[in-house]
């Protein structure tokens, strides 16, 4: 039996704030679709190569809302696909953010 990739859509619902309808809501309505935009996400920080990409910036390259966004990008850190650069870039707002990048094939588990 085959382990599914981080890239599969959700098997069940993605987290969701419990005591919010809203959020529940909107978690049912994304579990289709989180595999294609965790792979949205993690091409986008993958073609930046070293440069990578603040959360913000993948934001507005993606077309894609942070709540949407950051949890994909999250989702990526923890199966060990990308991981903190250690840099840090201004945001539009002059805060420093994150920049990302694609981990070290070495460190990945890609199945």
């Amino acid at each position: 039996m085959t382990r599914p990739s981080l890239f599969d859509d959700e098997p069940e619902f993605p987290p969701a704030q419990q005591h919010s309808p809203t959020s529940r809501e909107a978690a049912g309505r994304i579990a289709p679709v989180t595999g294609e935009l965790r792979r949205r996400v993690y091409d986008f920080i993958r073609e930046r190569g070293q440069e990578g990409a603040t959360d913000e910036e993948m934001q507005v390259a993606l077309d894609m809302g942070p709540s949407t966004q950051r949890p994909r990008r999250v989702e990526l850190v923890r199966g060990g696909f990308v991981i903190d650069s250690g840099r840090t870039r201004l945001t539009k707002s002059g805060r420093k953010a994150v920049v990302w990048i694609v981990a070290n094939k070495e460190k990945r588990n890609e199945s």
